[in-house]
């Protein structure tokens, strides 16, 4: 899994007058959960926009103060009106504790069915999964080469080593649909061999 550091400042109380300042001076206030104790603290809003709009999926080296943490973010709660975060909690994780996660999904290859024609739809972007870190990819890869028009890839045909998903079994990840086009050519190709 891919890791990115954020430095964070502790915070000495939760109240909304603190909370207010905080955002105010463009910081986010956060809280790490899972440890031994819940710990208040804000991280700067521009150094976060590289965790949260990227579509990728961090564990999150925290260093609070000199204190390091390893976290992924759990929940994000947004204004309202502006869409910017207004806090963020995170879960801590160790190395021998598992955890649940979304993971993005990378099709590979192109598609038969698509070569013949047909347009691939993709359904899903995220799996949600449970394991180790040291199992956690960095994307979930599916193969979708072999896949023909009305073909489809689902959640109950992949394995990932050391992962559990967590998704319904019969949900569909992607498939080959037919095209308009390549209906329309195909009868016209049973047409001219009549």
């Amino acid at each position: 899994m891919l890791s990115i550091e954020l430095q964070g400042t502790k915070r000495t109380t939760a109240n909304n007058a603190e909370t207010k300042q905080s955002r105010a001076n463009g910081n986010i206030p956060c809280v790490l959960y899972g440890g031994s104790e819940n710990l208040h603290f804000s991280v700067n809003r521009i150094a976060f926009d590289k965790v949260y709009i990227s579509p990728n999926v961090y564990v999150v080296e925290l260093n609070i103060e000199g204190k390091k943490h390893k976290a992924i973010v759990k929940d994000i709660q947004f204004h309202p009106t502006t869409d910017a975060p207004i806090h963020v909690d995170f879960l801590e994780i160790s190395d021998n504790k598992p955890f649940t996660i979304k993971l993005p999904i990378k099709l590979n290859g192109v598609a038969e069915g698509v070569k013949q024609g047909g347009k691939l739809q993709q359904k899903m972007r995220k799996l949600k999964v449970n394991g180790l870190l040291k199992d956690m990819p960095a994307t979930l890869d599916v193969e979708i080469s072999k896949l023909t028009i009305g073909q489809s890839v689902k959640i109950d045909t992949l394995n990932f080593n050391g992962l559990t998903i967590l998704d319904p079994k019969s949900a569909v990840i992607c498939s080959v649909n037919l095209t308009r086009s390549a209906a329309r050519a195909m009868q016209e190709a049973a047409n001219a061999k009549k």
